[in-house]
């Protein structure tokens, strides 16, 4: 993924792939300060995205209700959780 890519557009794994390049390349410490200020800011967005589609994922996970014999029958609606 580019810095052209918007955040709000990329998937969980294509945002931590991103993240991860970022922290990278901040760790390495051989970047100018103006790049390292906008990496952190690309950064702290990136992590925001990938928390937001962990607590979505985790959402849907707790909306699947189960059967007597513990398998899956279907979900709960959101409100009911």
């Amino acid at each position: 993924m580019t810095e052209a890519t918007p955040v709000a557009e990329m998937s969980f794994e294509e945002a931590m792939r991103e993240l991860e390049a970022v922290v990278t390349k901040l760790e390495r410490g051989d970047v100018a300060l103006e790049d390292s200020i906008r990496l952190y800011e690309r950064g702290a967005e990136l992590k925001a995205r990938c928390e937001a589609k962990l607590k979505e994922a985790e959402e849907k996970v707790a909306q699947i209700t189960l059967d007597g014999q513990g398998q899956p029958t279907g979900t709960t609606p959101a409100g009911d959780v």
